[in-house]
């Protein structure tokens, strides 16, 4: 057997290992990708408000951003903004900030350094009736509760006179 027949051979046989292995390496990648993007772009439209996916991407953050420590930390700021009772407006500013931060450290893995800004972040657009909607939803689940309660306290009132 020939120098040239041997490396023959082992070309036939490494060459398919290797592509298989490049394959699947871009393959994971792509699909990291694609999985960072969905949290980005979740966390991006929901930045206002509150939804099961919205919520469902905040917590693969770490899954997704594995490889990217600011993002992490980025997250954990927010996070622990999140668990804070907000009682004054500069407490509200700085959950928003460490929610800016967060975006812009996502879009900065993902690779739009340039491309989003903290600005762009910032102003999302959200309709007036949108916000109406929800204020009016909300109100009309604050009084529904307050209905409950009333008749609650008025059936306990009842069983009262009628044991006495």
């Amino acid at each position: 057997m020939t120098y040239s027949n041997l490396i023959n051979i082992l070309a036939i046989i490494v060459i398919p290992l290797v592509a298989v292995w490049l394959g699947r390496h871009l393959q994971n990648r792509a699909e990291l990708r694609r999985d960072k993007m969905e949290v980005f772009k979740s966390v991006m439209t929901f930045r206002y408000g509150w939804s099961t996916e919205g919520v469902k991407a905040l917590n693969n953050i770490h899954i997704v951003f594995f490889d990217d420590q600011d993002v992490r930390k980025c997250w954990r700021k927010y996070y622990a903004e999140l668990c804070k009772t907000i009682s004054t407006e500069e407490e509200l500013n700085c959950r928003e900030e460490a929610l800016y931060a967060l975006l812009e450290s996502m879009a900065k893995n993902l690779g739009y350094t340039d491309s989003i800004t903290k600005e762009d972040i910032r102003s999302p657009y959200v309709p007036q009736g949108m916000v109406n909607t929800i204020n009016n939803s909300s109100q009309i689940q604050a009084n529904m509760a307050s209905i409950v309660q009333q008749m609650n306290n008025n059936m306990q009132q009842s069983q009262k006179h009628i044991y006495l």
